[in-house]
């Protein structure tokens, strides 16, 4: 990627300076570590989880035993939480030296990476669409034409992939298609993006497309029918939009189980969920349908289903992406950012989506995402009583990959702490439930599947006094995360992504959802720390291990949080986590049961575009 000469020379003025808007007071905040009450909510499935849903608002007193079971109304009795100030907005933007960008300057072949063969399981880049186009082996042309029919759901017999789309607009796919095979013969291609198919999940906004739903009933399509800033950035690049992706019913858990719309298979274990809430957008990276795609975090909704189908997620800095026309309504927990086969998609993906967007309240504040010219201190941050909460065989094999980093690439682990972690978690649930619900209306209610109107229901007991008490909370994690960054510079704070190796299928959630906040309390026990506090993070896959009690193996994810605006240094440790998959799992990389080889799909005999020199 293209260097430019950092404004500031040294790591610490880069990482560890006051040169950000609005950095929090770096303050230690220390208390003894207290393990976890575990949640004892009650699961319900089948038609037991309609009655429910139906009963729950009816009976005076059910909802606010359900609240009070969830442990909100304890946050208010947090140590040290009297006298500290509300934080409402974790937006803390980094301060650099503006340049006149050229965004062509992201998709130069000349400024990426080579790239390294990982075997069998290699999964194709976006290097490899641009060299075969670019040697005359194919055209996007053949590339849509060969894609359409397994995304397809109209089509007779659709594929088991066409779960992970909920709309494809096939007119503008194929119009976006031509253009892009025109400039490749002409030789006027873009750059590395130039005909490369992606998707978008059901959350951003595409022109041309009237039935955005966000994995629900309702028709929630913006009216201006413009296509979101950061998708916006890909397509002028020539990326080619296959459609919108599924997602969790309006984003609110992890499973991605979807009975309106279907749910998408995970590509290494169709008896396990893909994760969510961006599971369309996981399935299809991790099946090689496409090499990236758009996904949403407000609660781990990028880097959970990244980790269970073995991709690459990104959940990026708080407020520097813009998603313009679309405003989410968990407007201080969710952002966009880039899900990928390979670090190398990752990287481009975020560079072009991630360009300031001058009509965004606070995106237009952040700096271009131009790669820095420094060298990053080699620090991991381990929270041990944390850490070890994960599975046995989760915790196993992320420790493999802690041990390649501090071994083979020279990372020092430093041993941190971080306050009311299991306290800090409930009060970002609070937070993201009440403020994604905030703009539902009763009859939006009504419309929705079971276990959400359970979940809303429960989420509406919350006082006013208990919402503040979350947003303190914000204040001290904050502050303790500030602290750590100050002392450690280039510190990333290392978990697993998720503490179990997916989340088996129950078939008997799959008509009517199931209400299971215990396991979607667990699937979030690390991810909601970036989350709450704004700090960007990254899920790498570091192996596979047995599906429990059931065939074949899961994906494990290992995850890395960074200070804000520390995107370049995330980048480099998944560049390096790729090396662990090469270097350090038995067999390398490796492809799920449902991956789909795209390159021997295209028509035998297919003519490619002789690239004009």
């Amino acid at each position: 990627m293209d260097v430019r000469e950092s404004y500031y020379t040294t790591p610490e003025e880069v990482l560890n300076s006051d040169r950000f808007y609005n950095y929090p007071q770096p303050k230690e905040h220390s208390y003894p570590y207290e393990p976890r009450k575990e949640p004892s909510n009650p699961v319900l499935r089948g038609l037991v989880v309609k009655l429910s849903a139906a009963i729950l608002p009816r009976i005076p007193g059910l909802a606010g035993s359900f609240y009070k079971n969830a442990g909100w109304p304890k946050l208010k009795d947090v140590k040290g939480i009297n006298g500290v100030g509300a934080t409402y907005d974790p937006t803390v933007i980094p301060v650099r030296k503006e340049h006149d960008e050229d965004p062509r300057v992201y998709t130069d072949l000349k400024n990426l990476p080579e790239g390294k063969a990982m075997g069998e399981g290699s999964f194709y880049s976006i290097l490899d669409y641009h060299r075969d186009y670019k040697a005359g082996k194919s055209t996007p042309n053949a590339v849509i034409e060969a894609l359409l029919p397994l995304i397809l759901r109209t089509v007779p017999n659709p594929s088991i992939h066409s779960k992970a789309w909920l709309d494809t607009n096939v007119s503008l796919v194929k119009k976006a298609a031509q253009a892009s095979t025109q400039r490749w013969r002409e030789g006027n291609q873009l750059g590395v993006l130039d005909g490369i198919p992606i998707g978008v999940k059901d959350e951003a906004d595409l022109q041309g497309y009237y039935k955005k739903s966000m994995g629900s009933t309702m028709n929630t399509t913006n009216t201006l029918d413009e296509t979101s800033w950061c998708v916006k950035k890909w397509e002028e690049q020539g990326a080619i939009v296959l459609g919108k992706l599924s997602m969790h019913e309006i984003g609110m858990d992890t499973s991605n189980n979807n009975p309106w719309h279907g749910t998408p298979i995970n590509p290494y274990n169709a008896k396990y969920f893909p994760g969510g809430s961006s599971g369309g957008s996981a399935s299809a990276v991790g099946a090689g349908i496409i090499p990236f795609a758009l996904g949403c975090d407000g609660g781990g909704s990028i880097r959970i289903p990244s980790a269970w189908c073995g991709i690459y997620g990104l959940k990026t800095t708080h407020g520097w992406v813009s998603t313009r026309p679309y405003q989410t309504p968990a407007k201080s927990t969710s952002v966009a950012g880039p899900m990928a086969a390979n670090m190398v998609d990752l990287e481009v993906a975020w560079r072009v989506m991630a360009q300031p967007d001058p009509e965004d309240a606070l995106s237009r504040q952040f700096p271009h995402p131009i790669k820095e010219n420094v060298t990053y201190p080699k620090r991991i941050g381990i929270y041990k009583h944390w850490f070890d909460r994960a599975d046995p065989s989760v915790k196993a094999t992320c420790q493999r990959a802690m041990d390649y980093y501090t071994t083979k690439l020279g990372y020092e682990i430093i041993d941190i702490t971080i306050p009311h972690i299991h306290e800090a978690q409930l009060a970002h649930a609070l937070t993201i439930l009440n403020e994604a619900t905030s703009t539902m209306t009763d009859p939006e209610i009504h419309s929705i599947t079971a276990p959400n109107k359970i979940l809303i229901t429960v989420g509406r007991q919350a006082s006013a006094r208990d919402f503040l008490a979350a947003q303190r909370l914000r204040t001290i994690v904050m502050e303790h995360l500030a602290h750590l960054f100050k002392t450690h510079p280039g510190l990333i704070i290392v978990t697993p992504t998720t503490p179990n190796a997916g989340w088996p299928i129950n078939p008997a959630d799959l008509k009517y959802g199931a209400s299971n906040g215990n396991q979607s309390i667990r699937n979030m026990e690390y991810v909601w720390l970036a989350n709450f506090t704004g700090c960007p993070s990254i899920s790498l896959p570091v192996g596979y291990v047995k599906a429990e009690a059931r065939e074949g193996n899961v994906p494990v994810g290992l995850s890395g949080t960074g200070e804000w605006g520390s995107e370049d240094m995330l980048i480099e440790f998944g560049y390096e986590g790729e090396g662990f998959l090469r270097e350090g799992v038995e067999g390398g990389r490796k492809r799920g049961e449902g991956w789909v080889d795209v390159m021997k799909l295209l028509p035998k005999g297919e003519k490619g575009i002789r690239f004009v020199q």
